[in-house]
């Protein structure tokens, strides 16, 4: 079964329905245009796409901070609140991998050398996800469909959150924007314990035919959730002198810190006021070509912002992402006001927050929209 973004074009049913279809005439200029554009600011740099020595340190910086947290929880060195704060630490680089290093590998950006990729995209399942599950879902799933409800699995989340026009509203939805950030401090923790298991077993995910998986994946899902859990429960809870509940309280302050970090980068960048939510004609076919839907759906946040930049992973980028994921993050800060002036001439949108707070404060908007039933798909 391929997975590569290679492939993430071709069109699928879901269920009975028509298959879906960009239209390849609608701004079809528009990408060949920017993807020149890109190429001639690599080929005048001479510089390459992937990771450079920034990217390198970088890399070496996150992977240095989480095993030394990692090994000084075990240590027995510190007091319970130092404990605690080192919990802090490890949970927001366990996010940082999953934003900068193995989000890249698993798009095949992070290196030319795919052997590379594959190696460095294994702290994905080390820090407790699924690269496999992860490829299907995310290279090609949500970057083929963004935003496209019933189509895209990271807006058909679960009942009590609606980010889908076509999900069912109920009065509680009216207070989402309060209650959903509860949520988001969960969502680690459902991704290392049930979110890939249900993915990985479930037959269709949006439109996409999840039923046939390679017995070797259904061996390495099994290992690397045996691997995290034997790192950070059972060692843990061996080697670690304090009472139970104490590391019971460290293991879930590590994931929330986690999971409201990684919540809250992806959220910022497809749910936010000026993205839409286009569903496609009765035939299955969408107005526009992909890399225009991309424009219509995708947003960026705090790009000039170096700390952003540095964080998190280039997902602030995230109009470039969509566009060039083949592309190593350190570059997207370089090449965004190329697709910016591009988007511009051919009467594109480019639509960015330019603050994080802000881009939280646009998010916050859309789920009220979203709980009022005030957005349906274009």
């Amino acid at each position: 079964m391929k997975t590569s973004l290679k492939n993430s074009t071709i069109a699928y049913k879901q269920n009975d329905q028509p298959k879906i279809t960009f239209d390849k005439k609608e701004v079809a200029d528009f990408y060949p245009e920017v993807r020149r554009r890109v190429d001639a600011y690599f080929k005048n740099k001479n510089i390459g796409k992937h990771a450079n020595g920034t990217m390198i340190a970088k890399t070496v910086f996150i992977l240095t901070v989480f095993i030394g947290s990692y090994l000084l929880l075990l240590s027995n060195l510190f007091s319970p609140g130092v404990l605690l704060l080192l919990a802090v630490v490890n949970g927001f680089f366990t996010a940082l991998i999953g934003l900068n290093i193995g989000h890249d590998a698993i798009h095949g950006a992070l290196s030319g050398n795919q052997r590379v990729n594959k190696v460095m995209g294994l702290w994905f399942n080390i820090v407790g996800a699924n690269d496999y599950v992860w490829m299907i879902t995310h290279n090609v799933i949500h970057h083929t469909y963004t935003n496209i409800p019933d189509h895209d699995a990271d807006i058909d989340q679960i009942p009590i959150i609606r980010l889908n026009p076509n999900q069912e509203l109920w009065p509680i939805h009216r207070f989402q924007y309060i209650y959903v950030f509860f949520f988001y401090l969960l969502a680690s923790l459902s991704w290392v314990f049930l979110k890939d298991y249900k993915k990985f077993f479930q037959n269709r995910i949006g439109g996409y035919d999840n039923s046939q998986h390679p017995p070797r994946e259904v061996y390495r899902l099994f290992f690397y959730k045996a691997l995290y859990y034997t790192l950070f429960l059972v060692l843990p809870f061996t080697l670690i002198e304090l009472p139970w509940y104490y590391i019971l309280l460290g293991f879930i302050v590590l994931h929330f810190v986690e999971g409201m970090t990684l919540a809250l980068v992806f959220q910022l960048a497809h749910t936010v006021e000026g993205t839409a939510f286009p569903s496609p004609d009765e035939e299955g076919k969408m107005a526009n070509s992909w890399a225009a839907h991309q424009m219509y759906t995708t947003a960026n946040f705090a790009r000039k912002n170096p700390l952003a930049n540095f964080l998190f992973g280039g997902l602030n980028f995230q109009i470039e992402h969509h566009l060039f994921p083949r592309i190593c993050h350190i570059h997207y800060k370089h090449i965004a006001p190329i697709v910016k002036q591009t988007a511009e001439e051919f009467n594109l949108p480019y639509i960015e927050n330019d603050t994080f707070i802000g881009a939280i404060g646009s998010h916050i908007e859309v789920l009220k929209k979203f709980g009022r039933g005030e957005i349906q798909p274009a």
